[in-house]
């Protein structure tokens, strides 16, 4: 058996997890310092990190100038649908690629992580041609069958992990107790892919929220742009960019995911088995 850990070795394990903090930390320490910034402030040889003389214009102008609310609301509908639509999709896929075992289901799971290895641009135009033939290339429906299909791969790979990890022997108990099939995955499998379900979510949500070429290639209309593509904005065509607006939206930018993250992420810790002894 392995020992406690000695003091030093506990020192240095907390103090390489405040380094790990402070690296994580620091760029969204520097963008909200930077958003809070006066033009003046943002030119200096040497700036600080506390700014000397705090303003709201930065958001002012970023709202105004590229109506970063619009966008902002834009991207949040194509992301809950992504994240919903890719988790009802996932949840009977996976559960069929881990119970029945074929050499279909080999190749399906195969196929899932290869087509992780092609690149956006590859597939950019045939996906195009496609969406503007079903009448979906400057539109919003079309841009989250975009972002269910590209997430599926990653999803039905991390759902069906979760699924191997639950006892067989509960399901079987469920059958003799006379459970349909339908009535087991409801009763006892879904209440305990509930953490799976959730990662799942996440990373479709976030995936789709912060996803920028797909959105450009494809939504032409100002009206339909995605948050990503308004920040993109403020970055003239000579690469100058806006730091205080661009600063000020990038960091409005991050508050749904983080948001989202802390609504949901109880829920990755209660996979506990208390869903299997329902009903």
């Amino acid at each position: 058996m392995l020992g406690k850990p000695s003091r030093t070795g506990r020192v240095l394990q907390y103090l390489a997890l405040a380094g790990y903090l402070i690296f994580l930390g620091f760029p969204l320490v520097w963008l909200l310092s930077t958003a809070f910034k006066p033009p003046r402030e943002l030119v200096q040889l040497h700036p600080s990190l506390i700014p000397s003389s705090p303003t709201l214009q930065n958001f002012v102008q970023a709202f105004t100038e590229q109506e970063l609310g619009r966008a902002a609301w834009n991207s949040l509908q194509v992301s809950l649908a992504s994240a919903v639509l890719t988790v009802l999709v996932a949840m009977p896929a996976s559960y069929a690629l881990a119970r029945f075992k074929s050499k279909l289901g080999t190749v399906a799971l195969g196929w899932v992580l290869l087509s992780q290895l092609f690149p956006f641009v590859l597939l950019i135009i045939p996906i195009f041609l496609v969406l503007r033939q079903a009448g979906l290339a400057n539109s919003h429906a079309g841009l989250v069958l975009i972002y269910v299909v590209w997430a599926l791969p990653f999803a039905l790979w991390m759902l069906q992990g979760f699924v191997r990890n639950i006892p067989r022997e509960l399901e079987e108990a469920a059958s003799v107790d006379g459970a349909g099939r339908l009535q087991v995955l409801r009763r006892v499998v879904f209440p305990l892919l509930a953490p799976g379900l959730v990662a799942t979510a996440l990373f479709s949500f976030i995936s789709a929220w912060n996803e920028f070429f797909f959105a450009l290639v494809l939504i032409k209309t100002p009206e339909l742009q995605t948050l990503p593509v308004a920040l993109a904005r403020f970055v003239g065509i000579e690469g100058t960019a806006r730091l205080g607006p661009l600063a000020a939206g990038s960091l409005l930018a991050t508050l749904p995911s983080l948001i989202f993250f802390a609504f949901m992420q109880r829920r990755l810790s209660s996979g506990s088995l208390a869903g299997a002894v329902k009903g």
